[in-house]
């Protein structure tokens, strides 16, 4: 049965960027009448519509009077924006996605929410084949390099499931396994920074939630200089657009960023392994 396209909604706030950007991939963007003003992705969105909210605040007046049907919000931390406008009678969906499963989940679900189901699921075979390409490549390695990831800086803090899952996909070894589970930043804090030191991580990535990275912040630190990856220079920032929001961005060019990293280290070891035997 082919349903009427009134039966879907017509008027779409997106709180965050990745609803945003599943339904531009969807071809669905005529249906946004608001989106976060953190939004990058697709870049087009910021000028094609209006921005009416950051991340833990929202202009609800500017909202209401936009006249949604369905406001797409994300996570606990969007709770008191999501009491306010479901006070004021507007339908709200919240969703608390933070593995790479449940981000293919979200494509889906929000697919089926606007008559787009098979166009979401053939979205989501594509970014799997891809993924998978990259997970077959990297059984051909038999050294996984250790990767530590830092989502802030003052203090400390590992990443989120979803960035621990790409780089164990892209061919890494995630240090802080344990920390990722946890989805509030406060509960990956590192309250000792020679915690890192002694994981003696190959390949550093930062990505600090929007700020611009610092080096030589990062490489100061008391005893950083022992670390495998300063020593190395194997020290790279990855835009946070692309690797800390849980929506497509990740999982297409996130991912291949770090593979590529992971890469080009492998060709250093290599080379390094080459010019000492050659000696």
């Amino acid at each position: 049965m082919i349903l009427e396209k009134d039966y879907f909604p017509q008027r779409i706030v997106c709180l965050t960027e990745e609803p945003t950007e599943i339904l531009y991939l969807l071809g669905q963007e005529d249906r946004i009448v608001g989106v976060s003003g953190f939004t990058m992705r697709p870049l087009r969105a910021r000028n094609e519509k209006p921005k009416i909210s950051a991340f833990t605040t929202a202009n609800i007046e500017e909202i209401v009077a936009l006249n949604p049907d369905l406001v797409i919000g994300f996570s606990d931390i969007q709770a008191d924006i999501a009491r306010e406008l479901i006070a004021r009678g507007i339908n709200v969906w919240i969703n608390n996605h933070r593995s790479v499963s449940q981000i293919y989940n979200l494509i889906v679900q929000l697919g089926s929410m606007v008559g787009q189901m098979d166009a979401a699921e053939r979205l989501v075979r594509e970014i799997q084949g891809q993924i998978n390409q990259i997970s077959r490549a990297n059984l051909q390695q038999a050294h996984k390099p250790k990767i530590y990831f830092e989502e802030w800086y003052d203090p400390l803090i590992t990443g989120i499931q979803w960035v621990g899952e790409i780089i164990e996909l892209a061919g890494g070894q995630d240090i802080f396994p344990e920390h990722r589970n946890a989805s509030l930043a406060k509960d990956r804090i590192l309250a000792d920074g020679s915690e890192v030191v002694k994981r003696n991580p190959d390949i550093i990535l930062a990505s600090w939630c929007g700020k611009k990275f610092k080096k030589d912040k990062l490489v100061s630190r008391p005893n950083w200089n022992q670390i495998t990856a300063v020593q190395q220079n194997h020290i790279y920032e990855i835009d946070s657009e692309i690797i800390l929001q849980p929506g497509p961005a990740a999982l297409t060019d996130g991912i291949a960023e770090i593979t590529q990293i992971i890469a080009d280290w492998h060709v250093q070891q290599h080379s390094d392994f080459q010019s000492s035997f050659n000696e």
